[in-house]
């Protein structure tokens, strides 16, 4: 029982002995016949370095470069035991250890790097429904497996040329016991739409082995019915009277839509003619990836038919589509083509604007809304007060008029004047000898709102009289 504990004490010994050895690459991936380079470095001098590769021990002397796998580094003096592989085999798939002595006592210190021999795997597989078509709305599942390869491949999904990404579900990865090669299998799901119709779906599988990506694909071909390709009615510009006109629609189907063109009361099914040949409907055209042209011709086009209005029916075994058509002798005009809705929109957004500007103009004029109290910001700045109440009062009323009917209020009346005099103090005698004098009358703004307070503030106004001769003091008294 005295073994068991001895060889456990040397394996973590060997362990802990082993963090100290810095080997560079940790993990590498080459292909057969490759070469690659692993150093292995301690903090102090060596005298010696082993390494194994595979299963095959080497050791490595820096004079000795002859070998299939030779010594590479600054030297062992420098602690540093690397190995140059040359050439890479099949069979050294696996980890490459080095060992080396210690500082101190017999026990190796170890480095482990782990070498993928790159396997390449074998052709994808795409699995998907066996049917040759599908619907418009129809749910599509397929599952794409790359398997056997070392290491695991990578699966790409494509649309054409379109990297496909909605609907892709996590890859699953899974190996046999006992077998170093790993197989990766994705699926996806797509709601089909028209536009789907006539693409590739491809599962592109790349690996480290392969000069380049293997593919396996299968064409999707989607039925819907027939779509227009603008909205409301059609009108075709630069016809003449008395000339050819060309009645040319493009529509999108699958399977091929069938055509049926409505002149007034002669309904004609396409391929088909009127009684004297002056109306043709052709045979929907496919100019390629669903898209059909749809044409009826007039031998000469005449007043009659400027004013009146075409109708087009384009079917398949999924449903129609209708159109209306009107001819113009006027050529097409430039630029861009607005649809009714949108012009109906520019003109609702300018009427909308120009009633803003309008309501904007009218509540500045008359001081309403939000340019209310910008106003009286403004009036309270220019008269350097900043009363509530004044700014009550000059909504209503100018607070120039305002202060000179309460002067006027407070001042003496006729021979009251004289009487105001006599309450007034003795002023001094360089004062008095002027013409003129100052009285200060104190005055308080009336109550606009009975039920708030008056502010603290008062005004004050300067009111100037002459002195009265003495005569008339004289008589007063």
């Amino acid at each position: 029982m005295a073994v068991f504990p001895a060889f456990f004490g040397l394996v973590l010994v060997s362990l802990v002995t082993g963090q100290t050895v810095e080997i560079t690459p940790r993990e590498a991936v080459r292909r057969v016949g490759d070469d690659l380079t692993v150093l292995c470095k301690v903090s102090y001098p060596i005298d010696s370095c082993r390494m194994t590769v595979g299963s095959t021990p080497y050791r490595l002397i820096p004079s000795q470069q002859d070998e299939e796998v030779v010594y590479s580094g600054q030297g062992l003096q420098f602690g540093e035991c690397g190995a140059h592989i040359k050439h890479i085999k099949e069979e050294w798939n696996g980890n490459i250890s080095c060992m080396l002595p210690p500082p101190s006592g017999s026990i190796e210190v170890t480095g482990i790097m782990r070498l993928v021999v790159a396997k390449p795997p074998a052709n994808p597989q795409l699995i998907s429904p066996p049917q040759s078509n599908f619907k418009e709305g129809d749910i599509f599942m397929a599952q794409c497996i790359v398997p056997n390869g070392r290491p695991v491949a990578k699966i790409t999904w494509f649309l054409d040329d379109d990297q496909f990404l909605t609907g892709v579900h996590q890859p699953i990865i899974t190996s046999e016991p006992g077998i170093d090669l790993e197989t990766i299998s994705q699926n996806i799901t797509k709601e089909l739409s028209a536009d789907d119709n006539g693409k590739r779906l491809v599962c592109r599988a790349e690996h480290e082995a392969l000069d380049s990506p293997r593919e396996a694909a299968r064409q999707l071909v989607v039925y819907y019915p027939p779509k227009r390709t603008e909205a409301g009615q059609i009108t075709i510009f630069g016809l003449k009277i008395g000339s050819e006109g060309r009645l040319n629609v493009t529509v999108r189907a699958n399977p091929p839509p069938e055509a049926q063109w409505t002149v007034g009361e002669l309904v004609l099914a396409a391929p088909q003619k009127n009684e004297d040949s002056s109306i043709t409907a052709l045979e929907p055209v496919h100019l390629g990836g669903g898209y059909y042209n749809v044409t009826l011709v007039l031998t000469a086009v005449a007043k009659e038919d400027v004013d009146r209005t075409y109708y087009l029916r384009v079917t398949n075994d999924l449903g129609r589509e209708e159109f209306a058509l009107r001819l113009s002798t006027m050529d097409e005009p430039a630029g861009v083509q607005l649809s009714p809705g949108a012009i109906a929109g520019i003109v609702v957004a300018i009427l909308l604007l120009i009633t803003l500007v309008s309501l904007t103009v009218f509540a500045k004029a008359t001081d309403r809304w939000c340019f209310a109290d910008q106003e009286s910001r403004d009036q309270g700045k220019s008269s350097g007060e900043s009363s509530d109440t004044e700014s009550a009062v000059g909504r209503q009323k100018s607070r120039l008029s305002q202060l000179s009917a309460r002067v006027r209020a407070v001042l003496p009346k006729g021979r009251d004047r004289v009487q105001a005099t006599g309450n007034t103090e003795v002023e001094p005698e360089n004062v008095a000898d002027e013409k003129k004098s100052v009285v200060y009358a104190e005055l308080a703004l009336g109550d606009q709102n009975a039920e708030k307070p008056l502010p603290p503030s008062t005004e004050y106004a300067e009111i100037v009289y002459t002195d009265q001769p003495p005569q008339i003091k004289e008589n007063k008294e």
